[in-house]
């Protein structure tokens, strides 16, 4: 064999040594043991390790890092994208950036929940604790991707303005019920808040809300403030009959 040739062989040997050493010091160096999530809210800590750490090489933090580099992600429902960073060889952050839902109506047995511009963005057999069902709207068909086929569309904007208010006041509302394009009712349970069509003054009297429904808890009725303002006006509570 000629000296040449030897070298070479030589140097692919050394080149095989080296490449094993390093993948070893990779495989060995930075195997998971410590994550953290955060942001995640349909989802448990465990759920979301299991379907980022899936697969070969998933406990191994640089090719998690890679592989999930603002990686947005199909087939996981409510989820838009997730970022693997690393905190030490051995310490991963994930962090979940969950699909912004404004609400949900149910449609032939399945649950579609949709964006601040009315657009499906997903459809679920699993109802989703936080988001409120929106009922009153009226649609011959719908598709995911596609915003909900309304007759005015303007409707998304009052949705918006209210699930705002909701979640600025703290209020955890399960249904929000509309009545052409703006007259507004909102459920609590078994107090249903009507707020009539005035949007200018929706903030009044969505801000009364935390100190009026605790004095209505066990009680079942209608809270009318449709007249109510600012300024003045007058609210009161219907009971339901029986």
């Amino acid at each position: 064999m000629r000296k040449g040739t030897k070298i070479a062989i030589l140097g692919i040997i050394l080149l095989f040594v080296a490449m094993a050493g390093a993948g070893y010091y990779i495989v060995s160096t930075y195997t998971v043991d410590t994550v953290y999530v955060e942001g995640n809210v349909h989802y448990t800590e465990d759920e979301i390790k299991a379907i980022v750490m899936d697969g070969p090489f998933g406990n191994n933090s640089l090719y998690l890092s890679m592989k999930y580099k603002n990686r947005g992600i199909e087939g996981v429902p409510f989820v838009d994208v997730m970022d693997v960073s690393i905190l030490a060889p051995d310490t991963v952050r994930i962090t979940v950036y969950e699909k912004v839902l404004t609400g949900y109506v149910k449609h032939l047995g399945a649950y579609l929940y949709f964006d601040k511009d009315g657009y499906v963005v997903e459809c679920s057999s699993v109802k989703t604790a936080g988001v409120p069902q929106i009922t009153g709207l009226v649609f011959d068909h719908v598709m995911v991707g596609e915003q909900l086929p309304v007759e005015d569309p303007k409707v998304f904007e009052n949705i918006l303005n209210v699930t705002k208010l909701l979640e600025k006041y703290d209020l955890d509302a399960e249904k929000i019920y509309l009545r052409g394009s703006d007259q507004i009712t909102v459920y609590f349970g078994d107090i249903k808040v009507s707020l009539g069509n005035d949007s200018a003054t929706l903030e009044d009297k969505l801000m009364l809300l935390p100190q009026l429904l605790p004095s209505l808890e066990g009680k079942k009725g209608t809270l009318q403030m449709e007249n109510y303002n600012e300024s003045g006006g007058r609210y009161m509570f219907q009971p339901d009959e029986g």
